[in-house]
């Protein structure tokens, strides 16, 4: 079909630049030719200076004696042909139209042929609506049959509780009378709220499905456009097919686009958009019932959506789909892990510890990057390592090994890194300690992995204060290794961090005495220059700012207090990372020990080497007894 809109298309416009050159070639050449008098032409034909005449109406081409091309108008009713024959002169006739329509459609054609144009491109620009140009208020829901791929339950993993709540609506749809014969009404619609890339989509196509009946989609977008009125136009279109085809199920994606609160933004909002919403609300519950169409929505904005749109009667259920759990994002990995070949060494539980906070969109990514990597290199099947470089890849970046660090750069990281992992690990309820590397990532120069054995739900205060020493460990270890003077700016990100976790603890969660048990969080906004917020004196600024002040210190000391009791292991670890750049975890520990690494990429019978203890200030010299201060 598009093909032939654009053949069309250029066939439309051949002919119009061809009637354009045919109505002004004439034109054209009247304008090359220089224009004489009447009655100068007639002097020069009695004195024998023209040798040619083409008699055209009343239009005189001449071609003069010596070759010039000239031009005149001979006066309506003047008869010039018998005096050209008797001066020799030759003459030329041009057979004029007899009828009228012929000239009159070399007139109008140019400006049909726009007119043309001009709505072939307008229909583009709607989109190529239904029913060409004149079909902007047909609805845009597309149909959706087997044929794009059918989507069951089975496919979906990791939200059990919205699958329930979904899987009763495919019931209803199978078997109405279940739910009838107890006064029961089959919802009108379902509302899925979650952030992006949970499966909001994915659950729907299920439900089509799992229900075997017809399923519409659309896009809140689709129904905004350039004109007024268009909108709710395409509404009752819509609802129109779908009650050609109930009992089916309409799913309307990114609902906020068309279903934001009314009367909002300068001079009450957008007009078309909310003549849409009010044409969406009444179809969905008004005088006349929509019986057996079930109204499915997705969105990730349920704040800005107007609460008429929310009312039992219109969206009875409103799903939450939230970001899955550990164990949720085993089973995601393990749908998508069916359609790549994995190796035996693959164990999701790992790698479902070490994605917290990924959606079922961002795992499925992962495992992309896995298979591609394993592609990359010609291997046969996808291995644990794969899965990890892609992990590291999606969360941290890409490896930057052409970032080219000085010998005193590598060093420093080593020794802020082996700080983070010495402290975490010292640490009883900190997450232990997955991997440690210093090659750039991102914008990182090295990094210290932890991975929880479950997902965090929720923060203690001894737990957060350990979080903080083992975040202000890089900087401790820094100031130990190289002294007051020699600290850099790598701790910036760490004091971000603490900072956040600190104000949190302070103003948000209620974990200092002196501050007390009220949320300050909304006042430090407004008192940071954002609006809203209530006032506060300041003598509790300067308490709030003075607690987060001392919960940092607090976190730097002990973290320094761990890194001087175990120096030989700080120092053992950080020799470590500059001879082997990532560790894992149970490397980490082998070090610690000081046992020996084995492996293919181990230099065999390596041992670590053996340090000596630096006290809080000094460095160690090449033989082991450290300079002094």
């Amino acid at each position: 079909m598009g093909n032939a809109r654009n053949l069309a298309f250029w066939v439309v416009l051949f002919l119009m630049i061809l009637a354009l050159f045919n109505l002004f070639s004439d034109g054209t050449a009247t304008m090359n030719s220089r224009q004489i008098s009447y009655s100068d032409f007639v002097e020069r034909v009695d004195n024998d200076q023209i040798s040619a005449v083409t008699i055209d109406g009343e239009d005189l081409m001449i071609t003069g004696a010596d070759g010039q091309q000239y031009s005149t108008v001979r006066p309506l009713g003047e008869e010039i042909t018998d005096r050209l024959i008797d001066k020799n002169v030759d003459v030329k006739v041009v057979k004029q139209q007899q009828s009228g329509f012929m000239s009159m459609l070399g007139v109008w054609l140019p400006f049909i042929l726009l007119i043309g144009v001009w709505i072939f491109f307008m229909n583009r620009m709607q989109g190529g609506g239904k029913g060409g140009a004149m079909g902007f208020g047909k609805s845009r829901a597309k149909l959706l049959t087997e044929k794009h791929g059918r989507v069951t339950f089975d496919d979906v993993a990791g939200i059990d509780e919205a699958k329930e709540e979904l899987e009763e609506i495919v019931e209803f749809l199978r078997n109405p009378q279940k739910f009838s014969r107890l006064g029961g009404k089959i919802p009108k619609g379902a509302l899925l709220v979650g952030p992006p890339g949970t499966g909001k989509t994915l659950l729907a196509r299920a439900i089509a499905g799992e229900a075997g009946v017809p399923f519409f989609t659309i896009s809140g977008s689709d129904f905004v456009e350039m004109f007024v009125g268009v909108g709710a136009s395409r509404v009752r279109d819509m609802f129109e097919q779908a009650k050609k085809s109930a009992p089916c199920i309409l799913f309307i994606d990114e609902i906020d686009a068309v279903g934001r609160s009314r009367g909002v933004g300068i001079g009450g909002g957008n007009d078309e958009r909310e003549q849409t919403l009010n044409q969406l609300l009444v179809e969905m519950d008004g005088f006349e019932a929509n019986e057996g169409i079930i109204i499915i929505a997705a969105t990730n904005r349920k704040d800005v959506l107007d609460p008429a749109l929310l009312r039992p009667g219109r969206f009875d259920r409103q799903i939450h789909v939230p970001n899955p759990d550990i164990k949720g994002r085993e089973k995601i990995l393990s749908v998508h892990a069916r359609k790549v070949p994995v190796g035996p060494d693959v164990d999701l539980r790992i790698i479902a510890r070490g994605t917290p906070g990924f959606s079922g969109a961002d795992l499925m990514n992962l495992v992309n990057e896995a298979a591609l990597m394993a592609a990359r290199i010609g291997r046969r099947f996808v291995s644990m390592e794969d899965f990890e470089n892609a992990k590291d890849k999606v969360m941290l970046g890409v490896e930057r090994r052409s970032m080219v660090l000085s010998p005193e750069q590598k060093e420093k990281t080593a020794y802020h890194e082996a700080g983070h992992a010495i402290v975490g690990l010292s640490l009883p309820k900190c997450d232990p300690v997955y991997k440690a590397t210093i090659i750039p990532r991102g914008g990182a120069l090295g990094m210290v992995v932890s991975l929880p054995e479950m997902d965090r739900l929720n923060f203690h205060k001894d737990e957060a204060k350990q979080k903080l020493a083992m975040t202000m460990a890089g900087k401790a270890a820094e100031i130990i290794k190289y002294g007051e003077e020699g600290v850099s700016n790598g701790p910036a990100g760490d004091i971000q961090q603490a900072s956040g976790l600190a104000r949190a603890m302070v103003m948000r969660w209620g974990m200092s005495d002196k501050v007390g048990n009220i949320d300050y969080a909304e006042a430090h906004e407004g008192y940071s220059g954002s609006t809203g917020g209530f006032s506060v004196s300041a003598a509790t600024k300067e308490l709030i700012e003075q607690e987060v002040h001392d919960l940092i210190e607090e976190g730097y000391a002990e973290a320094r207090r761990i890194l001087i009791e175990k120096n030989e292991e700080f120092e053992r670890l950080a020799q470590g990372l500059l001879e082997y750049e990532t560790l894992t975890g149970e490397e980490i520990g082998k070090i610690i020990r000081g046992e020996q690494l084995g492996g293919d990429d181990d230099t065999p019978g390596s041992a670590i080497p053996s340090v000596t203890a630096v006290p809080k200030t000094g460095k160690p010299t090449p033989g082991g007894d450290p300079a002094p201060a």
